[in-house]
């Protein structure tokens, strides 16, 4: 199997956005866990994720997930091909600006209503790095990250890291049946 190197400097922002601990409360019952939830951006809306699995071992290290190399083979082979089909949509990380991670589709409405068949909760990491003398500025749609792209305001790059993030609940569209969310991010 192929090793990527990361360099350590960035695994924490390719790893996603800051994450701040929910203040302590009860633990869970019997039956349920507790797991740290990102928010991140899905067409302008914000969104609430978890990351329970992750291809590459510095990247998975630095989320507190699982180690799991055998999602690097859920990404299709070959050079990208419009309108291919694939099991992996795109989740853009901000390398050398502190942002949320942007995500390619989210659930409509969150589920097992869902009807966006566009959705899946793996994702191939594409590093998003703003260019000297540019201003960096919050992007919050894939939109606006390829249109930043497009202007030279940003390098995209496509990386063999795949990672499993379920978004748990999003603005107007409801939360995973079970989900109890922090006061602080409901």
């Amino acid at each position: 199997m192929k090793k990527w190197l990361v360099p350590l400097g960035l695994v924490a922002a390719l790893a996603g956005c800051v994450h701040t601990p929910a203040p302590p409360g009860p633990g869970p019952g019997p039956g349920q866990v507790q797991l740290p939830v990102l928010m991140g951006w899905f067409d302008g809306e914000a969104v609430l994720y978890v990351t329970t699995d992750v291809s590459h071992a510095d990247v998975a290290a630095a989320k507190g997930a699982n180690f799991a190399p055998r999602l690097a083979h859920a990404l299709p082979g070959g050079p990208p091909q419009p309108g291919r089909v694939s099991s992996v949509d795109k989740v853009y990380a901000v390398t050398n600006f502190q942002q949320p991670s942007l995500f390619a589709s989210a659930p409509r409405p969150v589920g097992p209503a869902s009807g966006d068949a566009g959705y899946s909760p793996l994702w191939q990491m594409v590093k998003v790095t703003w260019q000297p003398g540019r201003t960096p500025r919050e992007l919050r749609a894939e939109e606006a990250v390829l249109a930043a792209a497009e202007k030279g305001d940003v390098v995209l790059e496509p990386t063999p890291v795949v990672l499993n993030c379920p978004i748990v609940q999003r603005d107007g569209q409801g939360s995973l049946p079970g989900v109890v969310l922090p006061r602080s991010q409901r």
